[in-house]
């Protein structure tokens, strides 16, 4: 059984405890000999794989405890195995959700990192640069790579501190192991949507309905 979660930038593949990322060409030619578990954001990937005997979307499985409107599934499957804490989903966009005795109170939506150094991009090319990772945040930056950082990585902790406070954050996502380390109450898990999809599995009884 191969697990597949399809997001807007790419695709995370999980089989027999291991997680690697393809990209949207690279699964173009994957082909697993075992049926594939799937939950997705990308529509165009999901109409192509609709009539697939071997992709199955479980999408509809998750039974989700929350009054947001049109939260998407790749939020939902990162909280759905979490009673308390907040879910930080640090990918394209950086998604903030916060669970509380296994209901879901609300979340908020950031743009990620990739996305801010677009945006610096299109004001000037001299702005176009990359984040650079180890940027200092209690110094003032004395160049423009480390003040375009700065700008970003500062920012983006500075919400989240004011959200998240004394509460354990789960952060999960592509560029989660990096915010992870600016919060001492944090847990790096990238394995977390995939928990939740092997949980609502085993709950709705798949493997026996589809294998």
């Amino acid at each position: 059984m191969i697990l597949c979660d399809i997001g807007n930038s790419n695709i995370d593949i999980y089989h027999d405890g291991k997680i690697w990322a393809l990209s949207f060409d690279e699964f173009k030619t994957y082909n697993p000999k075992e049926k594939v578990f799937f939950i997705s954001v990308n529509n165009n990937l999901s109409k192509l794989l609709e009539n697939s005997t071997t992709y199955i979307n479980i999408e509809k499985y998750f039974n989700f405890d929350t009054i947001y409107q049109g939260m998407g599934i790749d939020r939902i499957a990162a909280c759905y195995s979490l009673k308390d804490g907040i879910v930080v989903d640090a990918g394209s966009a950086i998604t903030v959700d916060i669970m509380s005795n296994g209901m879901h109170l609300g979340g908020y939506i950031l743009p990620g990192i990739a996305a801010y150094e677009k945006c610096y991009a299109n004001i000037s090319p001299r702005l176009d640069k990359r984040v650079n990772p180890n940027v200092i945040l209690d110094a003032l930056p004395q160049k423009t790579e480390d003040a375009i950082s700065y700008g970003i990585v500062k920012s983006i902790k500075l919400m989240l501190e004011d959200t998240c406070k004394d509460k354990t954050i789960y952060f999960t996502g592509g560029d989660g192991k990096f915010f992870s380390k600016f919060f001492k109450n944090s847990i790096h898990d990238r394995s977390l949507i995939f928990r939740s999809m092997l949980e609502v599995i085993e709950k709705e009884k798949l493997v026996e309905e589809y294998l």
